[in-house]
């Protein structure tokens, strides 16, 4: 953005703003004949529909909607055999934590135990992790039963909160 800033600035203190103007309007109209070929994909082709699949974390008293971050980890145990599926199947699942509200996504491989991942997220806090289980849609629950497909058991997930 920063470089064509300055192209257009640059073309209007040679030819002057109106005619700028004209330009982008022009390159504008352009773009959209051109783009017609590259639709976005239709909510119609993906199940938007709440799943409200995610179980209510488990805590031991009231957590105020404020706090956080929250992290969220995600413990995983996956046969040798399924362990480049089982890593392909998470990296789209870290888009969907992305687009749901996490700010940060990591997986980890556990050095002492064969086969142990822990995938982690974090959330600016626990109100928006909240909300986080009221949008999980039919096709994140299919992403997420993907990853499920390669795993020896379910998966333990586990909810910190940032102290006061």
């Amino acid at each position: 953005m920063a470089v064509g800033s300055a192209v257009w600035g640059q073309l209007a203190s040679i030819i002057g703003l109106p005619t700028t103007h004209f330009i982008a309007a022009a390159c504008t109209l352009v773009a959209i004949a051109l783009m017609r070929r590259w639709r976005l994909q239709k909510s119609g082709e993906i199940d938007l529909a709440p799943s409200l699949h995610w179980p209510a974390p488990a805590v031991v008293g009231r957590v105020e909607d404020d706090a956080g971050p929250v992290l969220v980890t995600v413990e995983y145990e996956v046969p040798a055999n399924n362990r480049a599926r089982f890593l392909d199947a998470l990296d789209r699942l870290s888009a969907e934590r992305r687009r749901d509200g996490a700010y940060a996504w990591g997986v980890f491989e556990d050095t002492a135990k064969q086969g142990r991942f822990l995938e982690t997220f974090l959330v600016e806090s626990w109100l928006e992790h909240l909300r986080q289980h009221e949008r999980v849609t039919e096709a994140d629950r299919a992403v997420e039963d993907r990853v499920r497909s390669f795993l020896s058991n379910e998966p333990k997930t586990s909810h910190l909160v940032t102290p006061d």
